[in-house]
């Protein structure tokens, strides 16, 4: 099959990408790459001519202060406008969400109407925040969410882009691309939940992972204990930073001969890698039921993750032992999970073996891309 994959915000598409071609298909990725993270595609929408030209940028910078509009959304809309003549005739058109390829909302509705006449079979993903999503937890059907924070501050100092997805002209561009999706598939537990009573809504495929071939089980013993934090300074609230960045201070006043702490902010992918690599234990995030991208990214390296492992997780995949640490919103939870790992350092390594054979048994690219070739035949009409 021919397969179009639009929009990449973690490395889903490009591990799914990969897993497609190693099955015998042509996969075309188009995306912006997601701002600083820098993520691959195929072809780049992302806007060049605003960000890297001292003047443009400048007009931007007005502009948005002005209006609270970013031209940056026209540049995008503008390259892909460009490029529909290219992306017509594919078997598959897959959407990472309805905001898949980042322009103005109506703007993207026009260029989304080009491309669904110019193909016949597109799906959505449900892999983030979308308006079942943020709808959902804001009306508070779960013990938590990512909006957590912002219900307990009832909207103070809470800067998230999350609430964008719930207004008209995000709503209007959601219900177009949900009227033509052929079907929504959920990445995790956490989109699931929300989706559940969508009638397009298929059983949870889990995230492609890339598992290294290379692998060293953690041998802590006679060293200091690495825990790596890297802090993506637009998702501080929904990730609960706040209750690592305190735990780790304690943990660094208690423990400061046994264990390094390494924090970052705003890392392109490639850089914020090789800190995954090189650390024990990863803090990845809290108000999550399942994991993210950079979780199982850990996780496949045989890392420790304090991240979502609630029992929905648990129950759904059938486990009897812990793969990660389920991160909850308090400090004094995570501190104590910290320390008992410090303390006992041959358990980093128990856990760690435990999460690279979930991923292998769950997330591998190649099996996880047969999932998607199987929904998606059951629709495809050419």
């Amino acid at each position: 099959m021919r397969i179009l994959l639009i929009g990449e915000y973690s490395r889903l598409h490009n591990s799914l990408k990969k897993g497609l071609s190693e099955l015998g298909h042509e996969v075309l990725l188009v995306g912006t790459g997601d701002l600083f993270k820098h993520y691959p595609v195929d072809i780049s929408i992302k806007p060049k001519f605003l960000s890297n030209k001292p003047f443009p940028h400048f007009i931007r910078k007005l502009f948005f202060r002005l209006i609270k509009k970013d031209l940056a959304h026209w540049e995008i809309g503008y390259r892909f406008e460009k490029l529909l003549p290219q992306l017509k005739d594919y078997d598959v058109v897959q959407l990472i969400n309805s905001h898949s390829i980042g322009a103005f909302p109506k703007k993207e509705k026009k260029l989304l109407k080009v491309l669904f006449a110019q193909n016949k079979n597109i799906f959505l993903m449900a892999c983030g925040d979308d308006y079942p999503v943020i709808k959902h937890y804001l009306e508070g059907n779960e013990r938590y969410n990512i909006l957590t924070p912002y219900l307990e501050s009832k909207g103070k100092n809470y800067a998230d882009f999350s609430l964008k997805y719930i207004s008209p002209k995000f709503k209007s561009l959601f219900d177009f691309v949900y009227q033509h999706a052929k079907a929504v598939i959920p990445s995790d537990i956490d989109y699931k939940l929300p989706w559940a009573n969508w009638k397009k809504i298929m059983p949870v495929i889990p995230n492609p992972v890339l598992i290294p071939q290379i692998y060293s089980p953690i041998n802590c013993m006679n060293r200091k204990v690495i825990v790596f934090l890297g802090i993506n300074t637009l998702n501080y609230s929904k990730k609960g930073y706040k209750y690592f960045e305190k735990a780790l201070e304690k943990l660094q006043k208690n423990y400061a001969n046994k264990v390094e702490i390494r924090l970052t902010k705003n890392l392109p992918f490639d850089e914020y890698i090789i800190h995954l690599e090189s650390c024990d234990i990863l803090l990845d995030a809290i108000f999550y039921y399942d994991q993210g991208y950079n979780a199982l990214e850990a996780m496949a390296r045989g890392k420790v993750v304090f991240t979502g492992a609630e029992i929905e997780f648990m129950e759904h995949y059938n486990l009897k032992h812990r793969v990660c640490i389920n991160a909850l919103p308090d400090t004094d939870q995570i501190y104590s999970e910290l320390e008992n790992l410090i303390l006992n350092p041959e358990k980093i390594n128990k856990i760690g073996e435990k999460a690279r054979e979930f991923i292998e048994k769950e997330h591998h690219h190649k099996t996880v891309a047969s999932k998607y070739i199987q929904v998606w035949r059951d629709y495809v009409v050419i």
